[in-house]
């Protein structure tokens, strides 16, 4: 994809059976999606024939229901396995070329309040989801990370945000805590300097020792043990305002600095080492910048390095904005308003859709628009660009529909 092409690409609409609140992912030709109510299908590129569909045990009983969910699927670094979410808790692990499931394995004890939320992602031989909650935060649940042997589809470990002090998956009433979900679009991030984990919490009380609500925290890379925390200084604020940190996940600027937005209209940049150990770190940000139009973040900023250069991207429902990053700060480069999902650059272009409708292209650098793709309208869905293709789902899970539409525009 180039910006010489970009306006000419060919446009083929395939109807879904369901709703993708999320992205796709590729492999061997294909883009697999997963529906707000668990089917995952696997789309050919270049046709858009639908080659195999996955439906859980249970879809009948979500299907039209509020019980859904937003996870975006994930492969093995092989491309002989996807891994996918369901509404009723579990995690499965499907064939690549037929689809076929070869295990399953819950991850909640309580799947009518926990969620799976965001993308699912993967390391080391393992499988990593995290929970949140439905809409309206009806109690009682609690955010956790979950570990999982992706060979076996064995649960190894989880780590709880509330109630951290117990091991394993909690039943929800047990704990005295409620909320702190993780349900930011990129769930738990996988350090690419350290091999760790990055996540962040929702609403709930933080005391610093074993709940965590509205916290970035530092995780090992099995989630058995917690390697550093921070919370801003207003975090019981954010907590009864309905302000959660957790709206987006953390995204990683350098080895010592990580990026952390918030339903606030904050951007942090953090201090790997002023958050690091157990004891409870509070306030001390680097720095803080606006979100684009200074109102909630729900999306996953994209950190693009560009030879020396690093620019970070990030976009909210009323607009867009880079920055250039170097040493711990950030600094406008350009911004407009013309809100997006989470960005994506490829093919040295940035691909920003606008839920409201159509794919924006711009160049990176400048912001200077390129072209606008025509797309319904959406909610959390984001673009993926790879092997000639863009593909885009449509559509919000919030409406509880059991059909949907995936864009793919294609070269030549």
């Amino acid at each position: 994809m180039t910006a010489a092409n970009v306006k000419s690409l060919k446009l083929r609409k395939v109807t879904l059976d369901g709703t993708v609140d999320s992205s796709p992912i590729y492999l061997h030709g294909l883009f697999v999606v997963t529906t707000t109510y668990g089917r995952t299908e696997a789309i050919d590129a270049s046709t858009g024939a639908v080659r195999w569909r996955f439906t859980p045990p249970g879809y009948a009983s979500w299907a039209g229901s509020p019980q859904i969910t937003t996870a975006t699927p994930v492969a093995d670094p092989t491309e002989k396995w996807v891994y996918a979410a369901s509404p009723g808790g579990r995690i499965y692990a499907l064939s690549a070329v037929t689809g076929r499931a070869a295990w399953s394995v819950s991850i909640t004890r309580l799947p009518s309040r926990e969620k799976i939320a965001s993308s699912l992602n993967y390391a080391n031989g393992h499988v990593i989801a995290t929970t949140g909650g439905y809409i309206g935060d009806a109690p009682p649940y609690q955010g956790h990370v979950a570990i999982i042997d992706a060979a076996s589809g064995r649960l190894l470990h989880v780590w709880n945000s509330l109630c951290s002090n117990r091991a394993g998956l909690i039943d929800p009433p047990s704990c005295q805590a409620s909320d702190s979900a993780i349900w930011g679009r990129s769930g738990a991030v996988v350090d690419p300097y350290t091999g760790g984990l990055l996540v962040a919490t929702g609403n709930a009380p933080w005391n610093g020792t074993t709940d965590f609500g509205d916290a970035v925290l530092r995780l090992s890379a099995g989630a058995t043990q917690l390697l550093g925390n921070w919370t801003p200084s207003n975090t019981e604020q954010l907590n009864t305002s309905d302000l959660d940190l957790g709206s987006t996940s953390p995204f990683v600027l350098d080895a010592a600095h990580i990026g952390q937005g918030g339903k606030d209209g904050q951007i942090r940049v953090l201090s790997v080492a002023r958050m690091r150990g157990t004891s409870p770190h509070q306030d001390d940000e680097l720095q803080i910048v606006s979100t684009p139009s200074g109102t909630d973040l729900f999306t996953a900023p994209v950190v693009w390095r560009n030879g020396a250069s690093t620019l970070v991207v990030a976009a909210d429902n009323g607009g867009t904005e880079a920055w250039r990053y170097s040493g711990g700060r950030l600094t406008t480069a350009w911004k407009n308003s013309t809100g997006g999902t989470s960005p994506v650059v490829a093919g040295d272009l940035l691909w920003v859709y606008n839920p409201g409708g159509g794919l924006n292209v711009y160049a990176p650098a400048s912001g200077r628009l390129i072209a606008t793709l025509p797309a319904g309208g959406g909610h959390w869905n984001s673009p993926i660009v790879v092997a000639g293709h863009v593909a885009l789902p449509e559509g919000n899970a919030n409406d509880h529909a059991t059909s949907g539409v995936l864009d793919i525009w294609s070269a030549g």
